[in-house]
């Protein structure tokens, strides 16, 4: 079945290439919000599903791109095992494939690493309807890994995700949730001075009035640095990390427009107008606000940053941090390599992407 499928993919590829007409790639559909509207007719991934080998004791699952998540984390967790980077789901359908294709982590980010840190290798279709297999399944098998690793947030535009394989981790013995006050100076300096310290986090956030800090690890570990951070004790904490995990927290509702910005985690708060939430210590900030687009990019860049419209506004414009020439210019030679005909996804990065 799975040879059936794959080959139906690659043969519908193969004839858009020949046509130069452009394939819209679709797996769960939950994270089309993302980016900008591509062109083109459906490709469907949804029913190139399953986990093809999964080894608990070499921490290696290998799955087709439209496996459910939701199927992968069951699986995972009859084995008191993880995906590390905790990644959003966004809606019930999310897909393996189109996780690693957004390049989307959760609160775990930046004490584990992101999703590309844990692709050991991928089997794809790239623009000419050639069906390529990079990496391994374990990670001293490094042949070809850094090409798997571009997938990982490429959206699509470089090839069709047809499995991967992922490093996987076992689940913390024990987790806490604090919860402190502070204002937004003082929770930025608390985060980076406690991230700089030896101690079990595994996720922060401050929605403007409370920091909130995970701890995972051994009991003893755990207990010991709760005693040394203080604060009250977060009941539901589960439900807490899964609903900022989801944008289910109070502070993603409302009309004004959602922006993602990436910057150095000890920078000072951004004097932009709107309302704030900081994750990942002070790296991923969350913006509601009315302002321009370029007001809010110029701010991020001058930050060492980057401004992401991730909800809202129109999907026809930039997304996107418009990329510095030289970026660009790699951009377009690795599109030319993958895609030369641009048939793949084109426009979800960039116009010309």
């Amino acid at each position: 079945m799975d040879g059936d499928i794959s080959g139906r993919l690659q043969e519908r590829v193969v004839a858009a290439f020949a046509a130069g007409e452009p394939l819209r790639i679709v797996g769960g559909d939950s994270k089309s919000f993302l980016g900008r509207a591509p062109r083109g007719e459906a490709l469907e991934l949804a029913e190139h599903r399953g986990i093809v080998t999964y080894q608990p004791a070499e921490l290696v699952i290998t799955a087709r791109a439209g496996t459910s998540l939701s199927d992968i984390e069951v699986a995972l967790a009859d084995h008191r095992q993880m995906l590390p980077f905790e990644p959003p789901y966004f809606g019930e359908h999310a897909t393996l494939g189109g996780t690693v294709a957004c390049g989307l982590s959760g609160p775990r980010r930046p004490y584990t690493g992101a999703v590309r840190d844990f692709v050991l290798g991928m089997k794809i279709i790239n623009g000419r309807g050639e069906a390529l297999h990079f990496g391994g399944e374990v990670m001293k098998n490094v042949a070809g890994f850094d090409v798997s690793r571009l997938m990982a947030g490429a959206m699509g535009t470089l090839g069709v995700i047809l499995e991967v394989s992922l490093k996987v981790l076992p689940r913390p013995a024990h987790e806490v949730t604090l919860v402190q006050e502070w204002g937004a100076v003082d929770a930025v300096e608390m985060m980076n001075d406690w991230a700089g310290r030896s101690l079990p986090l595994s996720a922060s956030c401050y929605d403007g009035d409370r920091l909130y800090l995970r701890l995972s690890g051994t009991r003893t570990a755990v207990e010991s640095a709760k005693r040394h951070i203080g604060g009250e004790t977060l009941k539901e904490a589960t439900l807490f990390w899964e609903g900022l995990r989801e944008q289910r927290h109070g502070f993603f509702g409302g009309a004004a427009s959602l922006w993602r910005l990436a910057v150095p985690p000890a920078t000072p708060p951004l004097s932009l107008p709107g309302k704030w939430l900081l994750e990942w210590g002070g790296a991923q900030r969350w913006l509601r606000s009315d302002a321009d687009a370029a007001t809010v990019r110029r701010s991020a860049l001058q930050a060492g940053g980057h401004a992401t419209l991730f909800r809202g506004g129109s999907r026809d414009g930039e997304r996107f941090q418009p990329l510095p020439q030289t970026m660009q210019d790699i951009h377009r030679r690795l599109k030319q390599a993958f895609d030369p005909k641009g048939i793949l996804n084109p426009g979800r990065l960039y116009e010309w992407c």
